[in-house]
């Protein structure tokens, strides 16, 4: 589309938030937009180690997800994980291609990095185009899909958990977003599994994105929750006996630390 209106989007952990799409939507309202996506990956907040791969992957996760969500609604879209400092990557960008608008999303003031140090104004201040400021409050948001973290490892083929993210599916529209924490000096088998289940959900017909992650599911479980705009989790473990994360009562300390609902799933891991 060469006469469509060229639209620079900044945004990290608010890419999944409906105000982010909506707004982009009410560009495309009045005439075509290509849509560029920049995401500034962060680090975590929890953990004693930061695994840079997950941090990548969880940017681009959110990317993929707000890509797809745009594409759905006839808006041509593209994106990149970039420089962790937002300004800097919007000049990298700008340096290599104009636009015609820039909008840039944030957390509400009270918990945005990215306003205390005063990103919009900066530039605002430093470009030629508009720049439309959005903010998202993923707690306040109420998304038409229920965002859905599952969690598992080895038994995250399981039917158990599959036919229990159907059902939560049949209640209403879901995305899930499945991470398994690796074990162990290295992923061993996580990717494969986490890959033939991911195949699986898509032919079941449910919106699933998966990622491999810190190998403590706890901490796992809060830099999701750090990373995603998450409304409800989902733990597989196998039975109580064979389970490490159930004799570190997982459940219980996810469920203590979040106000998320937590569905426990048992597994005997046939997947």
């Amino acid at each position: 589309m060469n006469d469509a209106k060229k639209i620079l989007v900044v945004a990290n952990e608010t890419l999944v938030g409906r105000e982010l799409i909506d707004a982009v939507k009410r560009h495309a309202d009045s005439g075509p937009v290509a849509v560029h996506v920049i995401c500034p990956q962060s680090s975590p907040k929890h953990g004693y180690v930061i695994y840079e791969e997950s941090v990548r992957d969880a940017a681009e996760n959110r990317l993929t997800m707000t890509v797809a969500q745009l594409e759905e609604v006839g808006i041509e879209a593209s994106g990149e994980v970039t420089d962790p400092d937002p300004y800097t990557a919007i000049t990298d960008v700008l340096s290599d291609r104009s636009y015609d608008e820039i909008i840039i999303s944030t957390h509400p003031e009270t918990r945005s990095g990215w306003l205390r140090q005063g990103l919009v104004s900066r530039v605002e201040q430093e470009v030629d185009c508009p720049v439309e400021h959005v903010v998202v409050d993923l707690d306040a948001e109420k998304d038409e899909a229920t965002r859905t973290l599952v969690v598992a490892n080895q038994t995250v083929g399981g039917q158990a958990l599959i036919d229990q993210l159907k059902q939560l599916a049949e209640e209403g529209p879901r995305r899930f977003i499945v991470i398994s924490p690796q074990s162990g000096e290295g992923s061993g088998d996580a990717p494969v599994r986490l890959a033939a289940t991911l195949d699986r959900l898509e032919k079941e017909g449910l919106e699933a994105i998966g990622q491999i992650t810190h190998p403590d599911p706890y901490t796992a479980i809060n830099t999701a929750l750090d990373f995603y705009g998450v409304d409800e989790i989902v733990i597989s473990t196998f039975p109580e006996t064979r389970s490490g994360w159930l004799q570190g009562d997982l459940v219980g300390r996810v469920r203590t630390t979040t106000s998320k609902p937590v569905h426990h799933v048992v597994s005997g891991g046939e997947g």
